[in-house]
């Protein structure tokens, strides 16, 4: 049997279709109808819609057998009663919610963040007080559940970077023309190609690790036999101290020039910029890029620069950047 819309239903359906406010189960039912309208075939349209044959026939009979006093929406829409009730209501959601954004160390916990345990059992604990008793006995199952739905997740810790830099335009700037200029200071086969008016930059990334601790083994290694195949080492260690490594990259040749010092200060600077001084040329610029840390600016060290005028060249990061 053929099925057919009445022009007002039809404009109707269509309507709703288009709507982005309509309920996703409205709008299934009424493509449905749509589809059906087309003298497509119930399985066709069950497989363009993804809902089974079933589905698809019983909307249409549905239609067909409406009352004069039903409306094209009384058909469509979910009678008042019927489905599951829902246990959880969304205000106790919402609520669940607010806890879990919440850090366990406001709350007079220890800890810094949430696991799904130590949540539910706080929620369980708290949720009659708050006027929710069926949360009492939820489970972490559950928890779980509502948290994932609204893609929350209190246990998860995600890094970022905080711009706290006023002029950080301007040093980002700064940053990638630096290492725009390198590109065009070589040619195709990778050969250094020196500025036309002679002056030679070295410029060369800098970065320290201060506090790297210094161990030792406490016996010797024992080598591999025949009967272990690999390198056997004793898992105790002594402890020898910490040691700074300051260290520049020069991104022209890509060598790696390192100072190892039992501290990091002004002086250890210092001395670093001087080993660069004694390896290159006299004459020749030094470009260095770097962070913001004090000691690269202390009086000390502005003290040397000014010593050695037009031989350094300080090209600073952002602050709280990479």
């Amino acid at each position: 049997m053929k099925f057919e819309l009445q022009a007002d239903d039809k404009a109707v359906l269509e309507k709703l279709v288009k709507s982005g406010m309509t309920p996703v189960i409205i709008s299934q039912r009424a493509q449905i109808l749509l589809k059906k309208a087309e003298n497509k075939s119930s399985t066709k349209v069950a497989e363009e819609l993804n809902v089974n044959r079933h589905t698809v026939e019983l909307w249409c009979q549905k239609y067909r057998n409406r009352t004069p006093e039903q409306t094209i929406m009384d058909i469509l829409s979910v009678a008042e009663g019927r489905g599951r009730k829902e246990e959880i209501t969304g205000e106790a959601k919402t609520w669940l919610i607010s806890i879990a954004c919440t850090k366990p160390k406001d709350l007079g916990y220890a800890a810094e963040t949430w696991t799904t345990s130590a949540l539910t059992k706080h929620i369980n604990t708290a949720a009659k007080e708050a006027g929710f008793d069926r949360l009492s006995t939820i489970t972490e199952s559950g928890v779980y559940k509502i948290l994932d739905k609204a893609n929350i997740k209190p246990f998860r810790i995600q890094y970022y970077c905080e711009r706290r830099d006023p002029d950080f335009d301007d040093k980002m700037h700064n940053v990638l023309l630096v290492y725009k200029q390198l590109t065009f200071q070589f040619d195709e086969n990778g050969n250094f190609i020196p500025f036309e008016d002679g002056e030679t930059t070295h410029v060369l990334s800098y970065d320290e690790k201060p506090g790297i601790q210094a161990i030792a083994n406490t016996s010797e290694d024992k080598l591999p036999n025949e009967e272990c195949g690999v390198i056997k080492r004793d898992y105790e260690y002594k402890r020898l101290g910490t040691l700074s490594l300051l260290a520049g990259i020069d991104l022209q040749t890509g060598e790696a020039i390192p100072l190892v010092s039992d501290t990091h200060n002004s002086d250890d600077y210092i001395e670093f910029l001087q080993k660069l001084d004694k390896k290159y040329p006299k004459g020749d610029k030094i470009r260095l890029i770097l962070d913001n840390l004090k000691v690269h600016s202390s009086q000390k060290v502005i003290e040397y620069l000014e010593s050695n005028p037009g031989r350094f060249v300080f090209v600073f990061t952002p602050k709280h950047a990479s």
